[in-house]
């Protein structure tokens, strides 16, 4: 899982700009994701460009270091991290920033050393992200992944976790048709969460939920199997 580490933040204000995103490419990282085929993976990240290629390259660090593979993760997560920077520096806007976060995350869930390096980026790009789209439900999502994987010495807590995935949920009932993702795991995050917090049957609720928003998603199906498993 990713580790986050928030040092502090800086705020900051900047015009918002159209991301030249397909939401059909979204769609099928998405589904490459859920079945953790890191080939098609790859071939989408070749494929891609902007936000979408910096996406398959994330996906792809996260199911390789899930599946065993840490130097295709590492090597992918640096690709994602230089491509979402460069796309910064050209325009600033709240789903390039959000990504971003998860990604300096995600460095430091890979390697706990570069926490002092990372923590503050995260910090910053998520409150630079939430400044601009204060009711993007990934920014918030990410703020919650946040709380989840940060110890509690330095902020992080299961209350704000559920409270800000919570946030997340209402506002993914907007209508959507461009960047999109996001649903389903903030559901099941958010079990997890609650699950810490000692609510066992919140978190299978939730993860009930995340299997109503998105039928074969993996994750949820995998935990709520895990617990059918550990009661029989």
């Amino acid at each position: 899982m990713q580790t986050f580490l928030l040092v502090g933040t800086l705020i900051s204000t900047a015009a918002i700009f159209t991301l030249p995103v397909s939401a059909n490419q979204i769609t099928a990282i998405d589904a490459a994701a859920n079945t953790m085929n890191l080939a098609q993976l790859e071939t989408l990240g070749e494929q891609s460009q902007d936000y979408d290629k910096a996406y398959a390259n994330y996906r792809l660090a996260i199911g390789a270091n899930i599946l065993g593979q840490p130097t295709l993760a590492s090597a992918a997560l640096n690709k994602a991290q230089n491509q979402l920077e460069d796309l910064t520096q050209g325009s600033v806007n709240a789903e390039n920033l959000a990504l971003l976060a998860s990604v300096y995350g995600m460095q430091i869930g890979l390697d706990t050393s570069k926490g002092a390096i990372y923590g503050p980026k995260v910090g910053t790009s998520l409150n630079q992200a939430q400044t601009l789209e204060p009711d993007n439900p990934r920014v918030l999502l990410i703020k919650a992944i946040s709380a989840f994987n940060t110890p509690a010495a330095y902020g992080g807590s299961m209350e704000n976790a559920v409270s800000l995935s919570s946030k997340a949920i209402d506002l993914f009932a907007n209508p959507c048709d461009n960047i999109c993702w996001g649903h389903a795991e903030a559901y099941t995050w958010r079990g997890l969460a609650k699950q810490n917090s000692g609510d066992k049957q919140g978190a299978l609720d939730d993860w009930h939920a995340a299997v109503n928003v998105q039928t074969d998603y993996t994750w949820a199906l995998f935990l709520l199997k895990q617990d059918r498993d550990a009661n029989q």
